[in-house]
């Protein structure tokens, strides 16, 4: 992705969640000298990958198949620096933009539709070999059980959620218009605990072609802690 891409989407975000009126930590608008100035106070960011993140999951086609994130808390499990054992996100999905089928080993989540169009989810328990069980699945919609089809679609309207359990394959997209959604779940460790069904990449290749509006997660590395 060129990196005007990148600014383009993220002012897009910023002007979406304000719209929404949900606020960010000041430090999401830092300039890399800001961040220059904090980076001795900001470990917690840094070690956490704390802050925006964007992935087209190795598509090529962000529009098609990628996602918007901004990640708010997050812990280590067995690390007394970052105690936390719990993660908050918040994240952007686009009309017919995909997150590819996945799941988590360990970490449980629920996935609240924060505002604005519908979050359609369609969910396979993992089969003892990773592959797309085709058993019925019984999950909680806000506190109520409800059973479907492996492969069937459940639209959450804004302010509902769902409670996604390790080893669940889930994938989703936005139906109606841009749509806000939220994520509370156990510590989350991208690097380790997620099983995509088919191989996927994580953070895109950046052509710099300008200068970073706001430092992704993945940036912290060459533009603050690398000079």
């Amino acid at each position: 992705m060129k990196r005007s891409e990148i600014n383009r989407y993220l002012l897009e975000a910023a002007s979406f969640f304000d719209a929404m009126h949900f606020r960010l930590p000041p430090f999401a608008f830092y300039s890399i000298d800001e961040w220059k100035r904090h980076a001795s106070e900001a470990r917690e960011v840094f070690d956490l990958s704390l802050g925006w993140d964007i992935t087209d999951f190795g598509s090529g086609d962000f529009a098609a198949t990628g996602l918007m994130l901004f990640t708010i808390r997050n812990g280590r499990l067995n690390d007394t620096r970052y105690p936390k054992p719990y993660a908050e996100k918040i994240m952007i999905v686009r009309e017919r933009q995909v997150t590819p089928m996945h799941f988590h080993w360990k970490k449980m989540e629920d996935i609240i539709n924060r505002g604005g169009g519908e979050l359609v989810i369609t969910m396979h328990t993992a089969a003892k070999d990773e592959s797309l069980s085709q058993e019925p699945i019984t999950v909680s919609i806000d506190g109520i059980e409800r059973t479907v089809r492996a492969g069937e679609a459940i639209r959450l309207h804004p302010g509902e959620s769902i409670t996604l359990t390790p080893y669940l394959y889930h994938t989703f997209h936005a139906e109606g218009g841009m749509t806000m959604v939220g994520e509370v779940s156990m510590v989350n460790d991208d690097a380790a605990d997620n099983r995509f069904h088919k191989p996927a990449g994580r953070f895109p290749a950046i052509d710099e072609d300008e200068r970073p509006r706001y430092l992704l997660c993945n940036d912290y590395q060459a533009f603050v802690l690398g000079t």
